[in-house]
């Protein structure tokens, strides 16, 4: 069997244009995607950081402001003797909650 001759031109054009497409599509998809997010307004929330003592279980027992680091520590070590579960600090954000809102 003979094999049929094919034109280099002729490849390279059939090439071209399916890369146009590939790229025509990406574009396509590009914009509808960014037609479907829907922009969601930030609201302006304040976090106050406290030192907080958990339990093993993950429970807060007790709450310290952030500068109280030692009695935080002190109030773990604390609750940690006698054999009972080992007590641990950990940084708590809370939001804050301004009167005029």
């Amino acid at each position: 069997m003979a094999r049929k001759v094919v034109s280099r031109k002729a490849k390279a054009a059939e090439a071209e244009a399916a890369e146009k497409q590939a790229t025509a599509k990406k574009k396509a998809k590009k914009k509808r995607a960014s037609t479907r997010k829907s922009k969601k307004t930030a609201e302006n929330v304040r976090l106050r950081l406290y030192w907080g003592v958990f339990s093993q279980n993950l429970k807060r027992v007790a709450v310290f402001e952030f500068d109280q680091k030692k009695e935080a520590e002190k109030r773990a070590v604390e609750l940690s003797k006698g054999g009972k579960s080992p007590h641990f600090i950990q940084k708590v954000k809370e939001e804050i909650r301004l009167e005029g809102e």
